[in-house]
């Protein structure tokens, strides 16, 4: 487990909480592998009934640290680590979606770019009303191409391609049913209790099966539009306007796009 991830666990409730929040909680690979063996921790753990996905600080993750990002792009083996990065990633939404047991996201703070693929990839959302979640990817010359499948299961084509491509925030009382409930700041954690008290009355192995009855339910198959993700998200990275917009970001000026007029 990383220093900037934390997992405890009390009478059958298991809390795995980003802890970097001077970071704004922001998404290195060691940090999306110590939540990945988090939740495979949780997944071994016949004792856990629920598991509330948390944070710390002000934003809820900022997505990917675009520092390391900037480290890939400059280096020799950048495609290669990019399509490792994309598989750690996906490995971790996938096994958040496919774990057997309610998983619930209690978001206090803002979701941006892989941030919000976190948020989609349980099963229940509960938000502060002052939250607002942005998919900025088009402003750093990218995708979001391993959130997209997750987004559209959620809340369908039309709304996740308003997400995705507008560059907006969009509120968490007005996402499109992203989120279950939406609570005052202060009542966010009273909420998130309450709803975990409720489903510990409810049945493990009912909750297995309600989960995989919905997954068969679902229109196509999930996870094998996240396996085709991987490749577009790292093909993405290698355009010159991923470039481009990467350091444009860290310099904290305006891309200048290849393809402007």
């Amino acid at each position: 487990m990383s220093e900037f991830v934390k997992l405890a666990t009390t009478a059958g409730v298991a809390r795995l909480t980003l802890d970097r929040p001077d970071k704004r909680n922001a998404l290195r690979r060691e940090i999306i592998a110590a939540l990945l063996d988090g939740v495979r921790q949780v997944a071994s753990d016949p004792s856990v009934r629920v598991l509330v996905l948390a944070a710390t600080g002000k934003v809820f993750c900022a997505g990917m640290d675009l520092g390391q990002m900037q480290e890939r792009a400059e280096s020799a083996e950048a495609a290669d680590e990019y399509q490792q990065d994309s598989q750690v990633y996906r490995d971790l939404l996938v096994s958040l979606h496919e774990l057997e047991i309610p998983v619930i996201a209690a978001v206090q703070g803002p979701a941006l770019a892989g941030g919000v693929g976190l948020v989609v990839a349980c099963d229940i959302v509960i938000a502060s009303q002052d939250v607002f979640f942005m998919l900025p990817e088009p402003m750093r010359g990218i995708t979001a191409a391993m959130v997209t499948p997750f987004l559209v299961h959620r809340i369908g084509a039309g709304p996740a391609t308003y997400m995705l491509l507008s560059n907006e925030r969009v509120a968490a009382a007005r996402s499109f049913g992203l989120c279950h409930d939406v609570v005052a700041a202060d009542q966010l954690e009273a909420r998130v209790d309450s709803l975990v008290q409720s489903i510990l009355a409810g049945s493990r192995a009912a909750f297995a099966i309600t989960k995989s009855h919905v997954a068969d339910c679902s229109p196509g198959e999930l996870v094998p539009l996240v396996d085709q993700s991987i490749a577009v998200s790292a093909r993405a990275r290698e355009t010159d306007d991923a470039r481009e917009g990467l350091a444009a970001f860290l310099e904290k000026r305006k891309p200048n796009w290849q393809t402007n007029s």
